[in-house]
């Protein structure tokens, strides 16, 4: 069985965290900013979880995590 391609694009937007759920950054939070509240803005710093619908699909992208 040949060795899979990682998604170089995915593998640096995920990482895994210690449960082996991926984790994302938000989106809306590069530009734009001077309309958006300060608490909305905070709040799109934090980091989310990949929905689990989605788990399955980016785990493709990501074949050795």
């Amino acid at each position: 069985m040949p060795k899979l391609k990682t998604n170089r694009a995915a593998a640096k937007r995920f990482k895994v965290t210690a449960t082996g759920k991926l984790r994302r950054s938000k989106a809306y939070a590069s530009h734009l900013l001077r309309k958006k509240d300060a608490k909305r803005k905070r709040r799109l710093r934090a980091n989310d979880i990949v929905d689990a619908a989605d788990q399955r699909r980016m785990r493709r992208l990501l074949p050795y995590l």
